[in-house]
């Protein structure tokens, strides 16, 4: 049985193809499209899926959507209407794009692949918590998700056992932790559904001085719920986050690149305490009702891996696993599974212990990408490759890498990113500086052998030693430890790490282990292959693109060891654009 999934429409979109349960292809469309977080029908990304499982539209049984534009239409002609005359702007602005497209799927679905069957639909949080549970190893688990805003829901709580899933508590727009995370993001100067995460990492820099201040937003219920004012906030009503009581509260707004400013490293340091209280109180309460040790998480905020990290340590669940594409872009994951699974009624067998799901080069490809635009480069055997390119990041070189199937999720995890020696505190100056373009208080993450992870880091987790294969955790770098790794431990102390093992990647764990060979320490800077506001890199020419237009040392292709002399731009460098840019918010 084939099933296609796909999720588009709001941002991150994505597609899948899932065949007799397992899933053989996922990617954003964003890396075809080369627009950061494009929101439109992923006919990219489904082609890709269909010529990996070589399947024609035909071969199809089901397309599903992740989501049902009817009733996520329905809430927001609701909410304007309650807020009207105020949200007339947001309102039209809305009819229009609602009745110009969005109400429109399942034709635009059959337009757009050429699909003729069945178009089915899910519910949003109902795709994030499938795409949470199902591809886990866990038979039984609680299962949260949390993001901007689905349908109605913003927030869920519910139970997976088996091939049954149910969703027993939800809290509905306007009350969000998404949202309200987003606020800050476009008050602090970022933009929204880009920029959490650089909220994240200025929230290190600053002390949680004004959560008094962060609460009168949120009130944080005994029953693991909350409520937000929306007095503050502006999204009922208009296309931005934040409205003039919020202002009148928390000064200024932080203005694009500006210097960070203490108060506002102060501000990102209380949303985040306050996001992670949020956070934890939930998880407690999806102990208490479902009694599981497992807990499965998905939607945009469990991508916030402070707040995965304190519920992995204190909520009383033993084991957590985390769905690596937990944004809208997994969303394509969980509508087919809860499909094949629950509706359906088809066992479960596949366990989604990798991200590695997208498009692949053959050496062959890569060679002959390099021999037609005339770049020089070297073969390394199979045995040389590992070693050759330890020794290269070992003497301080910074290394694109690019191998194998390109990730599923925002997340590199060694086979789309740039590596660097994590021993040598000048690294992260000069990834930011000369390569990644981008602010300097944001950390660099690790990658680092399993067997190793616990000698350099501990994540605090009661049932001892921790498995993080998608970088979705923080970890404490052990103080005895932190002397050596000064490329990667942020200002807190902690970093987001990546365990890598043998079986999930076998190049990249040979790797990291000539390094340790070479340095004494298994671990390596990893960041994503792209520069500031680009997706990460899908094909060989948009590699080679990154690493001519940056100060990249060398390039790995497959066995293909390019050095910086065979540099040759081809062409203007192409760059991106946001989709979403500024504040503007869309729910």
């Amino acid at each position: 049985m084939n099933i296609l999934g796909l999720s588009c429409f709001y941002h991150d979109a994505g597609a899948c193809l899932l065949r007799d349960g397992a899933l053989v292809a996922a990617a954003e469309e964003e890396r075809f499209s080369r627009l950061k977080h494009d929101a439109r029908l992923p006919v990219n990304a489904a082609n890709f899926c269909l010529e990996q499982a070589d399947v024609d539209p035909e071969d199809l049984d089901y397309v599903i959507f992740y989501e049902k534009p009817l009733l996520k239409f329905e809430r927001i002609v609701a909410g304007y209407a309650a807020t009207y005359p105020r949200s007339r702007g947001a309102f039209v602005k809305a009819l229009q794009t609602w009745l110009g497209q969005k109400l429109w799927v399942r034709g635009q679905i059959r337009d757009g692949l050429g699909f003729d069957g069945e178009v089915l639909f899910g519910e949003h949080h109902v795709s994030h918590a499938a795409s949470a549970f199902f591809p886990s190893p866990f038979a039984d688990a609680a299962v949260l998700t949390a993001d901007g805003v689905g349908e109605w829901a913003s927030t869920t709580l519910g139970i997976g056992n088996d091939i049954d899933l149910e969703i027993s508590h939800e809290i509905r727009y306007p009350h969000s932790l998404g949202l309200l995370y987003s606020a800050f993001t476009a008050y602090l100067g970022f933009e929204v559904n880009e920029g959490e995460y650089k909220v994240m990492g200025m929230a290190a820099y600053g002390q949680p001085t004004l959560v008094d201040k962060v609460r009168k937003l949120i009130a944080l219920l005994d029953d693991g719920s909350f409520r937000l004012d929306v007095r503050y906030l502006a999204y009922p009503h208009a296309l931005r986050s934040i409205d003039s009581p919020f202002i009148d509260l928390f000064g200024p707004p932080r203005l694009p690149g500006a210097d960070l400013e203490q108060h506002y490293a102060d501000l990102a340091a209380s949303i985040q305490v306050v996001t992670e209280e949020a956070m934890l109180g939930l998880a407690r309460r999806a102990r208490e009702l479902s009694g599981s040790e497992n807990l499965c998480m998905a939607g945009g905020v469990a991508l916030n891996v402070l707040a995965n990290a304190r519920i992995l340590r204190e909520s009383g669940f033993k084991r957590v696993w985390i769905q690596p594409a937990a944004g809208d872009a997994g969303g394509c994951l969980g509508a087919a599974t809860y499909l094949y699974h629950t509706v359906l009624r088809n066992e479960r067998s596949y366990r989604m212990d990798t991200a590695y799901l997208g498009p692949c080069y053959s050496n062959p490809e890569i060679h002959d990408f390099l021999e037609r635009e005339g770049v020089p480069f070297t073969v390394l055997d199979d045995t040389e490759l590992a070693p050759k390119v330890a020794r290269l990041l070992a003497d301080n070189n910074v290394v694109g890498w690019f191998q194998g199937r390109m990730e599923f999720g925002p997340r590199a995890l060694g086979a789309r990113s740039i590596l660097a020696n994590p021993t040598d505190p000048t690294t992260k100056d000069t990834l930011n500086a000369k390569i990644k373009h981008r602010e300097a208080f944001r950390p660099f993450a690790p990658s680092t052998l399993v067997e190793a992870a616990s000698t350099y880091f501990d994540f605090g987790s009661p049932a001892g030693d921790v498995d993080s294969p998608f970088m979705l955790l923080t970890a404490r770098v052990r103080p005895d430890k932190q002397h050596l790794l000064p490329a990667i431990t942020h200002v807190d102390g902690t970093a987001r790490v990546q365990t890598v093992s043998r079986t999930q990647n076998p190049l990249y764990y040979a790797l990291i282990e000539e390094f340790g060979k070479l340095t004494g320490v298994p671990v390596l800077v990893n960041t994503s292959f792209n520069v500031q506001g680009e997706p990460i890199v899908c094909t060989p020419s948009e590699a080679f693109n990154s690493f001519a237009h940056t100060d990249m040392d060398y390039l790995v292709m497959g066995n293909a060891l390019v050095p910086a002399s065979s540099k040759r731009k081809l062409g203007a460098y192409p760059g991106t654009q946001l989709v979403h840019a500024g504040e503007e918010v869309v729910v």
